[in-house]
């Protein structure tokens, strides 16, 4: 590790992009964090200017590193640690409209299967 860089769990987990070092470090070996277009391993060096792209609940989190933290810091000084790139979240409504099988159901049935393929237009 040299001067000018910062572990990427450490990074990530400072900048409050996860709520525990653990569950960076977890996210990096899961291959959910990426440093300028590369998988990166918890230990991966971040230096200023790398680009981390961070997949947490189903959203993809662009940043840009503008500067370098190791501690957990309160989130005004965190978010001045890095530019936002990342791409708006879709609206509320298309969520909504978005079919989902309620919890606790179990798998589809054959029956259930057909009739998702009929709404979804892949049988006629």
């Amino acid at each position: 590790m040299t001067a000018g860089s910062v572990r990427v769990d450490s990074w990530t987990w400072a900048v409050r992009l996860f709520k525990t070092r653990s569950a960076a470090a977890a996210a990096c070996r899961g291959g959910h964090v990426r440093v300028n277009d590369a998988p990166a391993k918890p230990s991966q060096p971040v230096k200023v200017g790398d680009e981390v792209r961070v997949r947490v609940a189903g959203a993809e989190r662009i940043v840009r590193v503008t500067q370098l933290l190791a501690k957990r810091v309160g989130a005004p000084v965190a978010a001045q640690a890095y530019e936002d790139h990342s791409p708006p979240s879709p609206p509320k409504e298309i969520l909504a409209s978005i079919p989902r099988r309620d919890r606790g159901t179990g798998r589809p049935t054959k029956r259930d299967r057909r009739e998702l393929d009929r709404l979804r237009g892949l049988l006629e």
